[in-house]
């Protein structure tokens, strides 16, 4: 049985989470291709969380190709996930976020003030402002 067991004191959604602990299960083989993944209701039960939580980390991760839905069926991890060339990208994917994270703490940037960067990054916030503000600091270096 996969062990999910997400931290709601932690500040990251808890669909995230669900998503991380289901792609580190991947990873690890403790899931493998073609298994089944707990029922969207059973596993809200058991984690106590709200059912529309685990179908959205169920929906993201179909989205990224990680698990298949199956209508009737349920959910179940996809035959291409997890395969030692996405775990070695996604290895060396972590290093440049430690280093990234190691920086700015070195120049007093919270936890909380780096997660909310993060996030506002991926959302897609900040490209427009990022990349014009890329634009003047090259410009700067230049002159």
């Amino acid at each position: 049985m996969l062990l999910l067991k997400p931290n709601p004191s932690s500040g990251v959604p808890i669909y995230l989470q669900l998503m991380e602990q289901v792609k580190h299960a991947i990873e690890t083989g403790a899931l493998r291709a073609g298994e089944q993944l707990p029922g969207i209701r059973p596993l809200a039960e058991e984690l106590v969380v709200n059912p529309n939580t685990i179908a959205k980390a169920y929906r993201e991760l179909e989205h990224e190709g990680i698990i298949e839905l199956r209508q009737g069926a349920g959910a179940f991890v996809a035959e291409h996930a997890g395969t030692r060339k996405d775990a070695d990208r996604l290895r060396a994917a972590q290093a440049t976020v430690a280093t990234a994270i190691d920086r700015l703490r070195d120049r007093g940037v919270t936890d909380d003030e780096i997660r909310r960067l993060f996030e506002a990054e991926l959302s897609g916030i900040s490209r427009s402002a990022g990349a014009s503000s890329a634009r003047a600091t090259e410009g700067k270096r230049r002159e």
